[in-house]
């Protein structure tokens, strides 16, 4: 692809990961917007409600450049699971989790201020665990893992052991549905696969 700047409005490690594998250049700025999710939205209205305040955020100050923006949350039972503050929250998540399929959502937006540009999408993943015992929850929350994960655990980490199948898009669970990101940046212009015609 392109050695077009692509400005990520996000401090994930893991979605910084997923892109720069793919060869874009990025510029990190993280937006500084409140994430606290609006009471009687749906899991998807959640997602892309705050990426696209992430992205509009930070294309005020990137006006000429293209952001990014996404935002992820686990979904079980209706009831948003967010990252745990403690080793108690991280034990009473997996239990929940234990045994049972819950959704994962990633809200994304691509944008370009001066170009007057905007997509914002979602894409939702099953992940089916395993029934996880107490000695195996204990261990994993004594690790450092689960502690900045929405879910409370990571599928690309040790986490991996728990999950037993995925329905949809790996690199969805872990932060960033990369094919339909890609997809909307060539859409829009944003990039484009070398050796393919202007």
């Amino acid at each position: 692809m392109d050695e077009h700047r692509l400005v990520l409005a996000s401090r994930s490690p893991r979605r910084r990961h997923l892109l720069t594998q793919m060869g874009l250049d990025l510029e990190i700025l993280p937006a500084d917007v409140d994430e606290t999710p609006a009471p009687g939205l749906s899991p998807v209205a959640v997602v892309k409600t705050l990426a696209e305040n992430k992205a509009c955020h930070v294309m005020q100050q990137r006006r000429q450049a293209w952001v990014l923006g996404a935002d992820t949350i686990v979904v079980k039972d209706g009831r948003i699971l967010g990252k745990p503050e403690n080793p108690g929250q991280a034990v009473s998540m997996l239990e929940c989790l234990s045994g049972a399929t819950h959704s994962v959502f990633t809200g994304y937006t691509v944008g370009h201020h001066t170009r007057g540009k905007m997509i914002t999408c979602a894409i939702e993943t099953s992940v089916v665990f395993k029934a996880l015992t107490k000695q195996e929850i204990l261990w994993y929350t004594g690790t450092h893992e689960p502690y900045d994960k929405a879910g409370g655990y990571a599928v690309q980490g040790l986490g991996a052991f728990m999950v037993k199948e995925i329905r949809g898009s790996w690199a969805n669970v872990v932060g960033l549905p990369v094919c339909e990101v890609i997809q909307t940046l060539v859409s829009l212009g944003a990039i484009q696969f070398q050796g393919q015609k202007s």
